[in-house]
Parts: structure tokens; sequence; C-alpha cells
């Protein structure tokens, strides 16, 4: 037995973990000792540390984490549910149940799943027997504190720990801060600070991500990043053998590709949208290629079969958006295939992850360019993964709308809440201390919320808005498109884009789902539900979008710039793809420089056009900030803005020192707020304020303003 924890600086951290774990690893998994992230991370876990756990996919993470909080649980004696386990996705829930369950069933534990898809017979026996460790999701830990039927008070009571798994995926975007306010929510009622631990990915920031994980407690806790594979001198890629990238010029062409390479092996073929996967799904299976199907738009059901039967079979393609890029088994995979490009390195690195778990194996992608934007994105993101470049995790700013939406939620757990004690519930949390004072007087002039006798409760336009179902609504920090329910029978197939079901078609109305066609039989628009049968081709997909689209970061759009200019990346690229990127490199040739950015007149209209290179959110920016100078009927693209067409060199050089000196804000489409969930509750001053800031890049466009600009003609 080893000493108490901290007790000796020279204490092997193994004899840290409870000696009946050891004993499991050793006999039962037949480990014949940890990897250097599980070693490493043992005496920050059982200290108490706060910390985050980096590494490559398939690393370990979820034991590094697990073993030190057993052995912890197990000597301190906690009781009742004491570690949460929270993941961005229940599909990766489901699957981390059966492992945790061996692990807390090795020291008389045990471990449960809380999410929407959990029967209510189930939780009942987990509020009844409350589990050692609880899976769940962010949104599902809301839903139980606003639940009536839920003791919150009693059931967190024995809460120390929270591990977030693929605590990246939270940090970018608002459903981080949604976790983060709720986790300050939880310490309060537990009534002690709770030990936060991230699991990740490789991160280009993996200090701050710790600090932003720890939340209000950040420098006031002790914390550390475990990531042992950092400090190795090994290159940041594999060899250039393993990836490789090939133009096919087509969605045909590529499923005749991924048809023809590779057979016998099991392959996992990402898109980056609903429709390229039902179109390439259905390519394949027209070719007599066993295929599968994952998105977000299939049922559940759908999905869990198709991963299924991946998981289990040989000689097959599953093809899925990002919903497969995080750590979801689907078994031994043998390849990955990519079409077009991800939009970040770090995403490439979760799908390059999938690939080479066998011992001996090499971690291997073979990108598909189906056009030539596509292949120059391609070459722009792996050059930025030679490099050993991944993206910086940043929490979007100023999240109002998730601060309205708190606020209410903490009413509705709280039901009367003072209304000058509310801030104590984050604890000084950035966006919940005095900067939101504006809002809840919003929210209290709008009905939202009812004042009396210096408390605050849920008033008559919350209950109008969000009361539905229980307050089902509130607890969801995105909005959802309003799609239609596909039954075949009684059984559903997945959700389409209502306008599939309005738009004028020639004869019978045909879906295209799961990778095969179906025929609309009757649509009931009360119950935005279809009913369809199955048919042999003519099937069309379609999905709207939410909010803004994805576009190109300043790091990929000026590593594409790079290409243009003549790098390449040093991966194989296959004789297509060295004849096709030269011929976008011939055709790009007067719209980059090496020594500075162009502005071009003349070409494709009678506008100046400046080549900035700097990103979609820098080039809005940049409009907003020449507004004098700059056409006001256009959207900016990644890689250049339009100019008046009567610009003159002094009126160029007049406001590009203005510039200089005063950015500004881009302006923002009201209709884009409809993408903004909780926008409503919002002075509509705040709303567009919130949003302008998110689709900004001062930075980026101060960088743009200050590098050299060439004045030139379109041919010369």
């Amino acid at each position: 037995m080893s000493e108490a924890p901290g007790s000796s600086a020279d204490t092997d951290p193994l004899d840290r973990l409870h000696p009946g774990l050891v004993h499991h690893i050793v006999n039962t998994l037949g480990w014949t000792g940890l990897r250097p992230l599980q070693e490493e991370a043992i005496t920050s876990l059982t200290d108490g540390s706060d910390a985050v756990l980096l590494a490559p996919t398939a690393g370990g993470k979820t034991e590094a984490a697990a073993f030190p909080l057993l052995s912890r649980m197990a000597r301190e004696s906690w009781t009742g549910t004491s570690v949460l386990y929270v993941c961005p996705l229940k599909a990766l829930l489901n699957n981390l149940l059966p492992r945790l369950e061996t692990y807390t069933s090795w020291l008389g534990r045990t471990a449960a799943l809380w999410h929407g898809d959990v029967p209510g017979t189930r939780r009942g026996r987990i509020l009844r027997e409350r589990p050692d460790i609880l899976l769940t999701t962010p949104e599902s830990l809301e839903a139980m504190l606003v639940s009536v039927n839920v003791d919150h008070r009693a059931f967190f009571s024995g809460l120390r720990t929270v591990v977030v798994d693929e605590v990246h995926a939270f940090a970018g975007d608002d459903r981080g801060w949604h976790l983060l306010a709720v986790l300050e929510r939880l310490e309060r009622v537990a009534g002690r600070p709770v030990q936060r631990v991230g699991l990740s990915a490789t991160v280009g920031n993996p200090a701050e991500l710790l600090t932003w994980l720890q939340g209000a407690g950040a420098g006031t806790r002790p914390a550390r990043v475990v990531a042992p594979h950092l400090r190795e001198e090994a290159p940041a890629a594999p060899p250039p053998g393993d990836v490789q990238l090939d133009y096919v010029g087509s969605l045909a062409n590529a499923a005749t590709v991924i048809a023809a390479l590779h057979r016998g092996e099991k392959r996992l073929v990402f898109c980056e949208s609903r429709r390229e996967v039902e179109q390439l799904g259905e390519a394949l299976r027209a070719k007599g290629v066993t295929t599968f199907l994952s998105h977000a738009s299939l049922s559940v059901d759908e999905r869990r079969r198709a991963e299924e039967a991946f998981a289990e079979a040989r000689d097959c393609v599953i093809v899925s958006t990002s919903t497969l890029e995080l750590g979801i088994d689907v078994g031994d995979l043998d390849r990955v295939v990519q079409i077009g490009a991800p939009g970040s390195v770090a995403s490439f690195l979760q799908r390059l992850g999938r690939t080479g778990r066998r011992p001996g194996a090499l971690r291997n992608c073979l990108f598909l360019a189906v056009d030539e934007s596509g292949l120059l994105s391609a070459a722009a993101l792996l050059l930025l993964w030679s490099r050993g470049w991944v993206e910086p995790v940043v929490a979007p700013p100023e999240p109002r709308h998730i601060v309205a939406q708190q606020i209410l939620a903490l009413c509705l757990q709280e039901h009367r809440v003072g209304d000058r004690l509310w801030q104590d519930w984050w604890g000084g949390l950035g966006p919940f201390g005095p900067a939101a004072e504006p809002i809840v007087r919003h929210l209290v002039d709008e009905g939202y919320l009812n004042r009396d006798g210096g408390m605050m409760f849920i008033g008559p336009e919350a209950e109008r808005r969000f009361g539905h179902r229980h307050f089902m609504d509130l607890t969801a920090v995105f909005t959802a498109a309003p799609e239609f329910t596909v039954l075949s029978g009684r059984t559903e197939i997945g959700t389409t884009d209502p306008a599939l079901l309005t738009e004028e078609v020639p004869g019978p109305r045909r879906l295209l789902l799961a990778g095969r066609s179906w025929q609309v039989t009757y649509i009931d628009w009360s119950r935005r539900r279809c009913f369809v049968e199955p048919v042999d081709g003519g099937g069309k997909a379609r999905w709207g979008g939410v909010g803004l689209s994805r576009t190109a970061s300043r790091a990929l759009t000026r590593a594409a710039r790079e290409v243009l200019l003549g790098e390449t990346p040093p991966v194989t690229l296959t004789r297509r793809a060295e004849s096709a990127l030269g011929q976008v490199r011939e055709k790009a040739a007067e719209l980059v420089h090496a020594d500075a950015t162009l502005l071009l007149r003349g070409g494709r209209d009678t506008n100046v056009r400046w080549w900035t290179w700097a990103g979609y959110k820098a080039n809005a920016t940049l409009v907003a900030t020449l507004s004098s100078i700059a056409d006001p009927l256009q959207r900016p693209t990644d890689t250049y803005i339009r100019l008046r067409e009567d610009l003159t060199l002094r009126e160029w050089k007049q406001a590009k020192e203005q510039a200089a000196e005063h950015l500004c804000l881009p302006q923002v489409d009201p209709r884009a707020l409809h993408g903004l969930k909780f926008s409503r509750a919002l002075p509509a001053r705040l709303a567009e304020a919130t949003l302008a800031a998110r689709v900004a890049d001062l930075e980026g466009a101060a960088a743009a303003i200050r590098e050299h600009v060439r004045f030139t003609r379109h041919g010369m």
C-alpha cells in the first residue's frame, strides 16, 4: 500500500492507484503497464487538482481519468453520485458506459447513463439508487436541475468531480458557456468546489483551455495540463506516405475511386454536408459497395443500426458527417477517406486518429477533392498540419443570450431568486456578473421574469415562449431547424428540410434519406411528419442551415495563399492532384503576390477587389471599417472584398490610414439573429452586438491593413 496522496514527492504514481484496480489492470485487461498519459495523470487527479489531459484519439484518456478518480473515491469513501462524466454526444456516452461499468464494478461501485433517450423507468431507478458515476450531457444536467421530479440538492450532495470528455468540442461554441454556467450552479448546489477534469485531443492552446474549464475558480485552485506526447521529440506529422491527396473532380468520381480502391477493407468516409453523405451513399450502393450512413438528420435507431452493422462487418464503407469524428467506437478501421476538406486542422486530427489503432498499423487518410476549391482547401489544411499547427480553441465572445437563458433556468430551478443575489450562483464568472444587469432588467420589463418583494420568478412571457413540455426548450442551447420527420410505416428514418415538401416538382415527390430513395405518400402538416415508401432512385436531399455558415479561418486562408504561391504540403499527391493544383495556381497567378496583397481593378466586374486573403471574419470587419470606399452591396468572402469602382489611389490611402486608427464591427443582418437562440430574450441592440462581435476579427483586419498593398489592373 502507498502513503496518502501527496505525502511524499518520491512516491511512485502507480502506488496511488487502488490495489484492486491495479490487480484488474494487470490480470483482467492484461496490461503490462500504463501509457505515459495514464501514469502522469495519477498524481494530479488523486491530489484533487483541476486538469486537462491531452492525447491523440484512442490515447487512453478515459482510463487516465477513471483510474485515479476511482482510487480516490474508494480511499476517501465518497458516497452518492460523486463523479459526473459529461460528453457532447449521447452516442459517445452510450459507447463509454460498458467500459465505465466494468471499471466501477472492480471496486464494488456503479455507473449509469442519463440523457434524453434513457427510459423514465431507468431514470427513476437512478434517482432511488444513485450511481457513483453518472454519464450525461450538459443539457440533461440542466434538465435535472430544473425538474420537479428531481431533488437536485439531495442528488448532487456528494458531487466531487466532473470529467468533461472532448472538452475542446464544448469550449469553441455556446455549449461551452452553457456547460460552465451549469457547473457553477452545481458547485453551489453541492456546497463545495468540484474538481474539473477535461479530456481532449491536441489543441493549440491547452493552458488557456484549462483556465477556461476552471471557470470562476481559475487562479484559485491548483491546475495542470497533462500532455506527455507534446514533450516527445517526434515529428509533428506521420510519414508523408500515410496521407494522400487526389483530385477526382466530382462526387460520382469519388464513388468510383472508393469502390475500386482498398477492397476488403473497412473504410470511414467523411463528408462536409448531409446532402453529400446521402448522394455518395446512394452512389456507392449502386456500385455494389456495402454502405452505411451516419448524420444528424437520421433517426437515432437508423444511426445506431448503421454504426453497429459497420462495426461488425468487413469490406464495407460508412459515410458520415462529423458525427463520427469524436471518439465513438465503430470497430477496427482500416482507412479514412475525406471528401474535400474539414474546416480545421483539429477536426482532421480527430479523423486521422480513427485509424492506425492496431499494433504496427499507420494512421492514414486519403483526401478526394471533388472541385478546385476543395483541392486548395485540402492542400492549405495539410500544409498547416505538416507544420504541427493546430487551431487555438477560443470561446465565442459576449454570450449574452446564454446569460438570459441561465437566469431564466435558475429561476425555474429555485422558483424564487433574490434580485440582488442571483450573481452569486455563478461566482463572478465573466459574462454572468455585473455586465448581466441590463439583461435582467430587460427580462423583467418584457415579462420573462416577475419581480416582487426583492425576489424574481418566472413570468408569463417565459411561460408562453419556453413553457412547452415543462420548459424542455429552455435547456437546449441551439435552435433546431424546423425539419419534418420522415416515417416509413411506423419506422422513423430521419428528418428532411420542409422545402423539399413544398417546392413544385413534376410527378411524384421523392426524397433521398439513409442512402435510399423514398416516395412521399402523405404529409401531416400540423404534426410536421411525412410518410414514405421505398422506390428505386430519383430522390433528392436537402437541409437548410441555421445561423452563420462555416467560413475559412484567417490561418487556413493564408495557407491557401501560400499554396498558390508555390508551397506544397509534404504528403503524397497523385498526378491528377498535381496537375489540378498547377491549373489552380495558373488561374490565380494575378491574385497573389509574395510581398503584398493586391488591389485589382477590372476582371469579372467593374469593381476594385482587394485580395486580402485574410479570412471571412477579418474581411467582414474590413468592409464595415472601410464603409466610405467599400461596395455596400456585397457579402464578404474569405479571400477578397469589393471596393468602389471609381476608387482613386488617394482615396484608398486616406481610408486605409483612418482604418488603422478605428476598426468597426461588421453590420448584422437582423434575420441572422434567428440562429442565436434566446436572442428574443435580449434587447435588440445587445443581441445585434453579440452577433457582431462573433463575426468580427479585429486582429486579422488590423494585420491586413498593416500589410503592403499593390494597386494593379486585371491582365497586367
